[in-house]
């Protein structure tokens, strides 16, 4: 019968949040996001959004999209909480040409203007309340040029997969000869915040590990967007410019700071 371990695996910093070392080292893979088919037709759509102009990813992670984009000529800049998953940056091919800077996506402000501002993978989510979530928005949009772009990647929230009466909704199960893997949200539907929670067992010990998020619906997000003064320009279904209908189960979304403010919209402070 397997343990269940729920203690970290190496020493973590309690300033890097619910990413420290022990999620950081095992972070990177080269299945779903980080697939390199993924990964190509992401850094296509940034690219070609940024033309000649800077790039500023919020969440920036390990690295992920940052460097294959600065690979591809853009200049590129992140911000990132973790210093755990920062450092993965340092230590990769082409690391040196992605500079970062520690702090808050809601808060932490870069020299410079940029022509692209961008927030991949479901990392909206993980501000938990609304206002942090329309604060994250504002100080996106308080990067951007005139005709700049932010761009949001994130999931549809899976709510009607749910059963009545029931809260979760399994997202992973990937069965082994030693263990296993088991991935399930759990959700609020009066708060809007859900937990992802993945539990893995190998070699006969378990571990367990759960991080709390918030979803916001896509008008919830425009509405956010329309605060800090952009304006919807593109929303598909995935990165190949796809229709987004009422089947996707998630959506990429180009919000764009007019050269001019419409009337009763404010740029980001």
């Amino acid at each position: 019968m397997a343990s269940l371990d729920t203690r970290p695996e190496a020493a973590d910093d309690p300033d890097d949040g619910w990413f420290p070392e022990s999620v950081a080292a095992r972070y990177d893979g080269d299945d779903g996001p980080f697939a390199p088919s993924v990964v190509e037709a992401t850094v296509d759509v940034l690219a070609d959004l940024a033309g000649d102009g800077d790039a500023l990813e919020l969440a920036v992670g390990t690295g992920r999209v940052a460097l294959p984009l600065a690979r591809r000529g853009v200049r590129v800049h992140g911000i990132e909480l973790s210093r755990a998953m920062a450092a993965r940056i340092e230590s990769k091919p082409g690391g040196d040409l992605v500079g970062v800077t520690i702090g808050d996506m809601t808060s932490t402000r870069v020299a410079g203007e940029f022509s692209l501002v961008y927030l991949v993978f479901n990392t909206i989510d993980n501000l938990t309340t609304q206002d942090a979530q329309v604060t994250c928005f504002v100080n996106a949009a308080a990067h951007l040029r005139p005709g700049g772009c932010f761009v949001v990647e994130t999931v549809v929230p899976p709510l009607r997969r749910l059963p009545p009466g029931q809260d979760t909704v399994p997202f992973t199960v990937e069965p082994h000869d030693d263990g296993g893997r088991l991935g399930f949200d759990r959700f609020d539907v009066v708060t809007q915040r859900y937990t992802s929670n993945h539990v893995r067992v190998a070699g006969g010990r378990g571990s367990f590990w759960s991080i709390p998020f918030r979803y916001a619906w896509p008008a919830e997000l425009d509405l956010m967007a329309r605060i800090a003064g952009m304006r919807l320009r593109d929303r598909w279904a995935d990165w190949d410019g796809s229709r987004f209908t009422q089947e996707s189960t998630k959506h990429v979304s180009i919000w764009q700071r007019p050269h001019d403010p419409l009337p009763g919209m404010r740029v980001g402070e």
